[in-house]
């Protein structure tokens, strides 16, 4: 019997998250199928409820599944429904209000500097449809020429990928365009946050740069230290695996403002609370991170090119996406935990996608929120996951504010020699669940302690209690969810 909450996860998974989707439009009974599957897939159940009647839909003859244009077969929305498990309704919704660099946010979710956020219009739709700031696309007196294609992806499913490498450089339009975008946005949306990313390629360049987005009128400057693949040397990761630079031209721009600083950091570095310290030296207010890291995604053997392949040739440029969150959430914890940065706010990154993305990085002391990658997947669209499924948590696990979980995760973190090592957890095993594919006993067997037995006649696995020593590569191989934890003990070995 699959897991309930599985197969939900399953199936909106193959979710082509259509835009203006047939599925709701062919609804006859008023509700929106598109909204609750994009509920499921962003980890917002509190939202997806609102949006379906299990048991209407139990009922129903399903003209959703019937319009849906899957190049498969049709999403299950019905069993989907028919399935679901409404939460407990929440009868208030916390306030996501949030003080960040002393500037008050109404949420703590901005759009990065990339092309999600490169012109008027763009940036205009985003802050209509509820985020709460955004960093326009870096800046500076160069401009530079792009390459076609510029992306690559490594997919993870059918309809979405796993990371995206990018060879992407700053703003492509002129100086005086970018000031001009600025100036109108904060104009004409001044109870949001306008942040000016900047770079640039001489001390002169770093302060009258800072003193131009001043004066027509930004919020918070940010000091790109770390684009990965900038076609000039001595710009972007260069400046931000040289402390000594990055002090410096942070005093630069400090010259120039009077505004909230923000040095951007490059995780192409071993040690970042290193650059992010003397940046704090040189005067910043503030640190973001991570920027992208430095990759090659995969090679096509038949012609030995990589993409993107701009003809037959590629370079190593900026990896982003889910697969960089745990990398991004190691270097957060490093500096919110490092005594000397201890205080300094910092704006996380990397890999954010669901609400619960987001979480986990104010959990480790962010106080805002940047994100492109998700938005190029999925569209601005993501941010009303991203608010409604925050403040559901908040609410529903008793949290009065946001101010609550900044940094509340940072003290389960101690160091390799502190864990206690004198007890085990063993694995426990749901025999109703087990479909018996053998995948838990074939990793054990393979690169585990040899602790699972499994029988060809019944399909069901057996623990070897003797032999287990608790690693759990059972339990993350099922895919069933069929392996749980039993009560911690002392060790008998």
């Amino acid at each position: 019997m699959l897991n309930k909450n599985l197969f939900l996860k399953q199936e909106s998974s193959r979710c082509l998250l259509c835009h203006d989707a047939p599925c709701t439009k062919a609804c006859t009974k008023g509700y929106d199928p598109s909204r609750f599957v994009r509920g499921i897939y962003f980890d917002n159940h509190y939202t997806a409820q609102s949006h379906i009647s299990p048991e209407i839909c139990s009922e129903c003859d399903a003209p959703c599944q019937k319009a849906c244009i899957h190049n498969d077969f049709p999403i299950r929305i019905r069993d989907m429904a028919t399935k679901f498990i409404n939460k407990t309704e929440q009868e208030n919704k916390i306030d996501l209000s949030i003080d960040f660099c002393g500037i008050k946010c109404e949420n703590p979710f901005f759009l990065s500097s990339s092309v999600v956020a490169s012109n008027y219009e763009m940036c205009a739709n985003a802050l209509e449809m509820g985020w709460s700031g955004i960093v326009f696309k870096t800046i500076g007196m160069l401009t530079p020429k792009e390459v076609s294609p510029r992306f690559g992806a490594i997919s993870k499913s059918s309809t979405s990928f796993m990371g995206f490498r990018n060879l992407e450089q700053i703003a492509e339009h002129s100086l005086e365009e970018n000031l001009d975008v600025l100036k109108r946005l904060k104009k004409a949306y001044p109870d949001k946050i306008i942040v000016a990313s900047i770079m640039g390629q001489t001390d002169e360049e770093w302060t009258t740069l800072a003193r131009m987005v001043t004066e027509i009128g930004v919020d918070i400057v940010e000091c790109n230290f770390s684009c990965p693949h900038m076609t000039g040397h001595g710009l972007g990761s260069d400046v931000g695996q040289n402390p000594e630079l990055v002090k410096h031209y942070t005093e630069c721009v400090k010259k120039g403002t009077n505004l909230p600083v923000l040095a951007k950091m490059t995780p192409n570095i071993g040690n970042m609370e290193i650059p992010a310290i003397a940046a704090v030296e040189g005067g910043a207010d503030g640190i973001a991170a991570i920027n992208t890291i430095k990759s090659i995604t995969e090679i096509e053997l038949s012609d030995m090119s990589a993409s993107p392949a701009i003809e037959g040739r590629s370079s190593v440029s900026g990896y982003s996406g889910r697969a960089v969150k745990p990398i991004a959430l190691r270097f957060i914890h490093d500096m919110a935990k490092y005594e000397k940065l201890k205080g300094i706010p910092i704006s996380g990154m990397g890999g954010i996608e669901t609400w619960k993305d987001a979480a986990e990085f104010i959990a480790l002391g962010c106080t805002n929120i940047q994100i492109t990658t998700a938005v190029m997947e999925y569209g601005y669209r993501i941010i009303d996951d991203l608010i409604e499924g925050l403040s559901s948590f908040l609410c529903e696990n008793g949290y009065s504010s946001i101010n609550e979980l900044v940094g509340k995760a940072l003290d389960s973190f101690v160091d390799a020699e502190s864990l206690n090592r004198d007890t085990v957890v063993y694995p426990k095993f749901n025999m109703d669940e087990c479909t018996g594919c053998g995948r838990c006993y074939l990793s054990c067997r393979d690169a585990g302690h040899q602790a699972i037995e499994f029988d060809s006649k019944t399909r069901k696995p057996e623990l070897k209690g003797n032999k287990c020593v608790g690693c759990h590569l059972c339990l993350l191989v099922c895919p069933n969810k069929a392996i749980s934890t039993s009560k911690r003990i002392k060790k008998p070995y």
